[in-house]
């Protein structure tokens, strides 16, 4: 019980931080574009406590699920439309662009906490550089390599007479052989030895026609180097610009139906996350942060409606077309995009349910 309770609590401050922040990003926006914001609020009804200053309700409510920015004029989730009137600091009135920036605040701020999650990663733990040759690092104690007698720091600079300047030249040499017997050329300081290596065999389940691959039991030479501030800040870019590319190819998988809708995880498999990353250490902790508000920035995008990426393709659809879509129909394509999440939201925690089910044997 005390188990499940902890991952509640952290799953409520991780998940309510990052949609805190992202409903930021629109309520600056919205400000430095002269767009009325209504009501920002830290929770979900029912209130607790508030404050208005100027035109902007300021609130603590129950529920700590992140918060919302309530703009004037916006046909948001509320399916509000009483309060769409024309007037000047209107959501609605502005130009297509201007409310472009503002939804895409929201996305953009999560990928900021991104960045400046993963440079205070880097800074304390640094940046691991592969060796780009075949240069040898640990050796699995009891396989092929130490068997034959490699040692690390040798740099594998042939096969069978064939040369190898990489490490990724050496392994596609290696996987297809397994059990078979070859010569490897080494250099190991100033000296070039011969040395036979009979290549283990181990099975391989994510290539159906080539089900067990050749290994010999080494890894990677890699050199570990400390970071500075600027330095960090530059990897933060790196490290959100790989992960987002590495998100987008996963949503184009499931699109094309290369990746089944199971490998998703929803709010319990995040809470399990988020309590094994915590039990980890604080930099795995913060690293996975990280990568859910990348997650989340990321998936607001998607034009879906309702989500911030839905809002944007209506505007870059209105914007073609040089024509607003009446309110009523943009009232009808959010109410059919909130059943859709809500269906997508009942099958993802179908998963987690089966996944965690099946995990407990």
């Amino acid at each position: 019980m005390v188990n499940v309770m902890s991952m509640i609590f952290w799953v409520i401050v991780v998940l309510g931080a990052l949609v805190f922040f992202h409903e930021l990003g629109h309520f600056l926006a919205a400000k430095l574009t002269g767009i009325r914001v209504e009501r920002f609020s830290i929770g979900f009804p029912p209130r607790i406590w508030g404050r208005k200053i100027g035109d902007t309700d300021y609130c603590i409510q129950l529920i700590p699920l992140g918060g919302y920015c309530k703009m004037a004029g916006m046909v948001d989730e509320t399916f509000d439309i009483k309060g769409i009137k024309g007037e000047p600091w209107e959501f609605m009135s502005k130009p297509i662009p201007v409310r472009m920036f503002v939804l895409f605040a929201g996305p953009l701020m999560n990928m900021v906490v991104a960045v400046i999650l993963f440079a205070v990663f880097s800074f304390y733990v640094g940046s691991n550089e592969y060796e780009k040759s075949a240069a040898v690092g640990n050796i699995s104690k009891g396989l092929p390599a130490e068997q034959a007698g490699i040692k690390p720091g040798d740099v594998i600079i042939a096969i069978d007479t064939k040369p190898i300047a990489t490490w990724e030249e050496m392994s596609n040499i290696i996987r297809p052989k397994p059990l078979e017997t070859v010569i490897m050329r080494i250099r190991r300081g100033q000296e070039t030895i011969e040395l036979p290596v009979t290549i283990g065999k181990q099975d391989n389940p994510t290539d159906e026609v080539n089900q067990e691959v050749g290994f010999i039991g080494i890894e990677r030479l890699v050199h570990h180097r400390d970071l500075n501030l600027s330095q960090s800040i530059r990897q933060g870019f790196v490290h959100t610009a790989v992960l987002t590319r590495e998100i987008a190819v996963t949503i184009k998988s499931l699109i094309a139906g290369r990746e089944s809708i199971k490998a998703l995880g929803g709010p319990i498999m995040i809470a399990k996350m988020t309590n094994d990353f915590r039990r980890t250490g604080t930099l795995a902790f913060i690293g996975f942060i990280a990568f859910l508000s990348l997650n989340l920035g990321f998936m607001n995008l998607l034009p879906v409606p309702v989500l911030d990426g839905g809002h944007l393709f209506i505007l870059a659809v209105e914007g073609i077309v040089r024509k607003q879509l009446p309110v009523k129909a943009k009232v009808i394509i959010q109410q059919i995009g909130m059943l859709l999440l809500f269906g997508l939201i009942i099958v993802i925690l179908y998963n987690d349910i089966v996944r965690l089910a099946f995990s407990n044997g």
